[in-house]
């Protein structure tokens, strides 16, 4: 594996390596092959988060998505950063095998405060398989009305801290789809059973996810990696080392680290025009812990203007962010959506096929484009 870093930084060469890497030049035929190229993909607004499928899979619905999540193709849990993302079935529980230490010892202070002790974990750990052992499912206003019942208060956000805690040790997960923006809640191993295709241990999950992001995102850093995984920076070190000739140096981000992509990629071809109109959260944004190569700090911070965590969707030129859009709700079968450009030059007929194939993709036509300057 080289670590070479000799070659100057190519922003316009990774943009267009993690077009090809991410989907977006040539689509994916199916949301679980989207899902096993990616490994994991942010997914805490489930309506946003079927776009980030759909806009990889070629000829994707919104049905299509669901249909996906019900016939357990991909799953979506609480794997990575305390955050909910699609993930490869497989390969869940070995992340959470990574990951669930480090993150139930930062919720450890919020558990205190919410008063979820041992003793509460245990009581609703039980009430939980007895609502859902034998093929059930809950919703989770259900799953908290028995828990409520069992005398187990799930006032303010303990409820949902009792899921996510039971979700990261395993014993849950996301199941069925309820309505278009929830799924209802089921035991993982009745879900999705372990098969024999999971990693033999830690070090080759950390091998397998460091290839699978670099395949499915590349070319990375091993910082990158980090900020995607919340692991370390001195295990994701070690992720890479196991990774051995599976990786290949791929020069150097604007920053100077070196860049890593699978030995496997398919090589980036000189790209027609790319037009992409994505969902807030999308990978291609959130996926990387330095940006600079896609998108300017000045830039990021209109992505995600009010600092709360919320990010907008994006408009990528040539695998550049160039600017956000909004839609409007639906009327007499048709979208509208105002686009906010970064630059004067940004040509807003360029982003109406992008834009129409996302409103097919929810079933509704698209309405008037318009443009609001951007505020700086």
């Amino acid at each position: 594996m080289s670590t070479d870093v000799s070659a100057a930084p190519d922003p316009a060469g990774v943009r267009a390596a993690r077009l090809v890497a991410h989907g977006l030049v040539a689509p994916f035929a199916s949301p679980a092959e989207a899902v096993e190229r990616l490994v994991c993909v942010q997914a805490q607004d489930l309506p946003s988060a079927k776009w980030v499928l759909g806009a990889r899979v070629r000829g994707a619905t919104e049905a299509s998505i669901d249909e996906a999540i019900d016939d357990r193709s991909l799953l979506r849990s609480w794997p990575m950063r305390g955050t909910l993302h699609f993930v490869e079935p497989a390969m869940l529980r070995p992340i959470l095998a990574l990951t669930a230490e480090r993150l139930m010892r930062r919720a450890a202070k919020t558990h205190r405060d919410e008063g979820i002790d041992d003793d509460v974990h245990a009581a609703a750990r039980r009430v939980a398989v007895r609502e859902l052992e034998g093929g059930g499912s809950a919703s989770r206003d259900e799953l908290q009305a028995a828990w409520n019942a069992a005398g187990i208060p799930i006032g303010g956000q303990r409820g949902y801290h009792l899921i996510w805690r039971l979700a990261v040790e395993g014993l849950l997960c996301c199941g069925p789809i309820d309505t278009r923006a929830r799924q209802r809640f089921v035991l993982l191993d009745e879900w999705s059973p372990s098969g024999a295709d999971a990693p033999a241990d830690a070090v080759e999950t950390a091998s397998r996810l460091f290839v699978g992001y670099a395949r499915g995102h590349g070319p990375v850093s091993v910082r990158d990696f980090a900020w995607w995984t919340g692991l370390t920076l001195t295990d994701a070190r070690r992720a890479r080392d196991a990774a051995g000739d599976a990786l290949v140096g791929a020069g150097a981000d604007p920053g100077g680290e070196a860049l890593f992509a699978a030995a496997d990629a398919v090589a980036a071809p000189r790209l027609p025009s790319n037009r992409q109109a994505l969902a807030p959260f999308d990978e291609y944004f959130l996926g990387y812990g330095d940006r600079t190569a896609f998108c300017s700090p000045a830039d990021a911070g209109r992505v995600a203007p009010g600092k709360n965590g919320l990010f907008l969707p994006i408009l990528v030129a040539d695998g550049e962010v160039v600017g956000t859009w909004r839609r409007s709700p639906v009327r007499r079968g048709s979208t509208s959506v105002e686009i906010t450009a970064f630059n004067a030059g940004l040509a807003v007929d360029e982003f109406r096929e992008p834009l129409a194939r996302w409103a097919a993709f929810t079933s509704t036509g698209l309405g008037e484009v318009t443009v609001a300057a951007a505020s700086r």
